[in-house]
Order: C-alpha cells, then sequence, then structure tokens
C-alpha cells in the first residue's frame, strides 16, 4: 500500500470515540475514510469481536457529517479479508453459531444500509465471510493479484453472513451456485468480467485507485447519493413497480433539497457545485 492509506488519524466526536483493538481509522483524503481490518496474522479473519467493532464504527462513521465516503480495507499485503474466523467457529454448537451468522449478518447489513457509499478495496484474498463483507460494500476495487470465493463447502459449512443472497442479486443465482457449490478461488479478474469486482487495477495502483474513485463520490450530491441507494435497495427487494415508485417519490423529494438547487445553478452557471448536504 502507499502513503495515502497511512495518512493521520481519523478525528471522530468525544461521543463516537471508540477504542478499537482490531480496527484503524484514518483519512485518506478529506471527506474520505479508510477502515481498516488489523488482524494480518490471521490474515483479518472476522471473529465476534472484529464484527461488534465493525458495527460501531460504520455507526459512528455514518453520523459523523465530515464523512462523505468509507473505504473498507484489510491490514497487510496478503489480504483483504481470508474469511471468518474458524479457530473461533469450530467450537460453535448449533445455536452458537446460528447466532454468530445472525450478528454477521446484522452487521454487513449495516454496511450495505450505510447511508453514504461504502468501497471495498480488496488487495490478496476475499474469501467466504471476506468476500460476503465485500459484497455487502456499494463497490469493490480490487487489485489484480486479489483472490475471491465462498469456500465454505470444502470445510462443510454455507455462507453464512448473507452471501448465498447477495452474490445471487448481484450476479445471478447461476454464477452464485457455481461459486458456492464448488467453493473455489477465482481470480480478479474473473471476478471482474462477471460483474462481482466494479473496478480492477494494478496493485500499486490500488489506493490510488480507490481514493480517486471516493473522491468522485465525495464531489456528488450526498443526498441524491443516499437515496439513489435507498432506491436500488427497495428495487432488489421488491418487483420494478414498486421500486419505480421508490425512485418517483425519492426524485421528488430531492427537489425539497438546497442541494438540488445548488446543483442546477452551478450547472447553469458551468461551475463546480458546493454541495451542503442539505
Amino acid at each position: 500500500m502507499d502513503e495515502l492509506q497511512t495518512e493521520a488519524e481519523l478525528e471522530i466526536s468525544e461521543e463516537d470515540l471508540v477504542e478499537f483493538e482490531h480496527l484503524e481509522l484514518h483519512e485518506m483524503a478529506p471527506g474520505i475514510a479508510n477502515l481498516m481490518i488489523q488482524r494480518p496474522k490471521v490474515l483479518n479473519a472476522l471473529n465476534s469481536e472484529v464484527l461488534d467493532e465493525l458495527a460501531l464504527a460504520m455507526e459512528a462513521l455514518a453520523a459523523d457529517p465530515e464523512i462523505k465516503v468509507i473505504v473498507l480495507s484489510g491490514g497487510g499485503e496478503k489480504a483483504f479479508v481470508a474469511g471468518a474466523d474458524i479457530a473461533e467457529m469450530a467450537e460453535f454448537e448449533a445455536l452458537e453459531a446460528r447466532d454468530f451468522s445472525r450478528l454477521g449478518q446484522a452487521t454487513l447489513n449495516m454496511v450495505e444500509d450505510c447511508p453514504k457509499p461504502v468501497i471495498a478495496m480488496i488487495q490478496g484474498f476475499a474469501l467466504g465471510g471476506g468476500l460476503e463483507l465485500a459484497l455487502a460494500c456499494h463497490l469493490r476495487v480490487a487489485s489484480t493479484k486479489a483472490r475471491l470465493g465462498l469456500p465454505e463447502v470444502g470445510l462443510g459449512l454455507l455462507p453464512g453472513f448473507g452471501g448465498t443472497q447477495r452474490l445471487s442479486r448481484l450476479a445471478g443465482p447461476g454464477l452464485a451456485r457455481e461459486w458456492i457449490l464448488t467453493g473455489d478461488h477465482f481470480s480478479a479478474e474473473e471476478a471482474h468480467r462477471v460483474g462481482v469486482v466494479n473496478r480492477l487495477v494494478e496493485p500499486e495502483k490500488l489506493t490510488e485507485a480507490t481514493v480517486a474513485l471516493a473522491k468522485t463520490l465525495a464531489s456528488r450530491g450526498p443526498v441524491a447519493m443516499q437515496l439513489a441507494l435507498e432506491c436500488i435497495r427497495r428495487g432488489q427487494e421488491g418487483s420494478q413497480s414498486e421500486g419505480e415508485a421508490s425512485e418517483a417519490d425519492a426524485f421528488g423529494m430531492v427537489f425539497t433539497t438546497r442541494d438540488m438547487r445548488e446543483g442546477t445553478k452551478a450547472f447553469m452557471e458551468k461551475r463546480k457545485a458546493d454541495f451542503q448536504g442539505r
């Protein structure tokens, strides 16, 4: 990773300040937060503590008015997140396993439901729970050296953090069946070809490309983006007619915002819009 990822730690308000053991917060650029999972010795595996911390961090960042875009990443060079923590899961009984699945689902739902764009920056392995976390993000930028997959069936398991649902909705049930039932690892190129990855870049350009995308998003109308994300989510959950009804409601709603007036005025005046999120 280059120097963009090691800038000063991000400041959040005192009431939201939490001492994280497994996460680090940095500011990659003004308004762009990097939330990094730091368990490199176990390839950033997700255990209950990490999931709890991730939920707290997402809540704080979603509420911080200074943050426009969130980038999720993994510490070290080898992995974004290589999966859920097998050492923890190996001791579970059935009810404990169900509760762990529900914890993972609830945490990843917070990522997906975040009102601000969330980008997964993927280097190395994004497997099992790691890929499920990436799928919960709104966009995914991957290194050409990344490897992705849902290998749970090889351990007698199945995806438990929403992977059976999100992969099917993102890339179709046919591809979801292949990836989940084979448990194979796939190259970043293949993931990009089938639409699981949005942007593919060389490893040395990963941070630069992710920040460039985040800066683009940070320059857009935040209220409009929030409503657009909500419309997309609702469209996945219902029929097209229901989705279009939500879209029309949201389209009308933006006409009540100062951002819409500023955006259209800036366009006519041939200048950059100064969005305030109102």
